[in-house]
């Protein structure tokens, strides 16, 4: 319920990318559930919905979280290059 209250979530995923900025792989909506657990929040993979796929770029993205059917979040994924 937490989430609920937080309209402009940011979670930050860090993934091997190659210098053009593309990923080796990508961010799918199994990572981001996964990330937005860590800090805490209960969310479903099948919650996150990725209107353009997953993520295959470094950059910051628009990400909606369905918590019920009336109950939609807006969550920023920044995806970071790894160090």
């Amino acid at each position: 319920a937490e989430l609920e209250k937080q309209q402009a979530d940011i979670l930050t995923v860090t993934q091997k990318a190659g210098v053009d900025g593309r990923l080796f792989g990508s961010v799918t909506n199994i990572d981001i559930a996964e990330g937005l657990k860590a800090q805490g929040h209960e969310v479903a993979k099948s919650e996150v919905r990725m209107p353009s796929g997953p993520l295959k770029t470094i950059g910051d993205f628009p990400v909606s979280v369905a918590l019920h059917h009336d109950v939609v979040v807006d969550v920023t994924v920044t995806v970071v290059p790894e160090a």
